[in-house]
């Protein structure tokens, strides 16, 4: 990741200032940062993305999946942009952020939130992982196809694992975790059918 901006900046600042060059950036610590995803983590997301999207056609679900969607979290000097964001297309329209930013600060706004995991993963499983909880995001998706994580999330060998997050009141419950064949199991999207495996083909074609 390159910084792109070093002044200390708001959310709105940064939204004011997101280049518009095509690229991804994100807020972070007060400061502008590109992100470069590496082509095998596209092709993950490619996956995930025309999976999410069969089943909301195929059951007529009322959300959408935006092509970014930037999520300003309660922590001040973050903006965080996930690779894949699942909206609710009612209550979106209430967000102040997302009319003329196409942004959201409300944890309603978003059914469900997916990381696919990079080299700073720290940042999946933490950081992001505690903002997202507290802004009241319903479900969270933390996909390690390449199985980055700390050896105390993945164990050792460590194994490519999805980890999936369900709200429960304020709090997610205790993370489910999903290898191999597993398919992973959601409340979201209760009849999906894809398992883990097939995420880490993905990244490896």
């Amino acid at each position: 990741m390159a910084q792109a901006a070093s002044s200390a900046l708001t959310f709105d600042q940064f939204l004011t200032l997101y280049p518009e060059d095509g690229g991804r950036y994100e807020l972070r610590h007060g400061a502008m940062v590109e992100m470069r995803p590496i082509g095998p983590h596209e092709q993950v997301i490619a996956l995930l993305r025309r999976k999410l999207d069969v089943e909301i056609e195929r059951l007529n679900l009322p959300y959408f999946i935006p092509q970014s969607c930037l999520v300003k979290p309660q922590r001040g000097g973050e903006g965080y942009l996930p690779d894949i964001v699942v909206l609710d297309q009612a209550a979106v329209k209430d967000d102040p952020y997302w009319q003329k930013r196409s942004s959201i600060s409300l944890g309603r706004s978003a059914k469900l939130m997916v990381e696919v995991v990079s080299t700073n993963w720290q940042d999946d499983y933490l950081t992001k992982l505690a903002e997202y909880e507290k802004l009241g995001v319903a479900e969270y998706w933390i996909a390690d196809y390449r199985a980055l994580g700390g050896i105390r999330y993945i164990g050792q060998p460590k194994t490519p694992t999805v980890w999936v997050y369900q709200l429960s009141g304020e709090e997610y419950q205790a993370a489910q975790s999903f290898r191999g064949t597993d398919k992973i199991v959601s409340s979201v999207f209760p009849e999906l059918s894809l398992a883990v495996n097939q995420i880490v083909a993905a990244g490896e074609t």
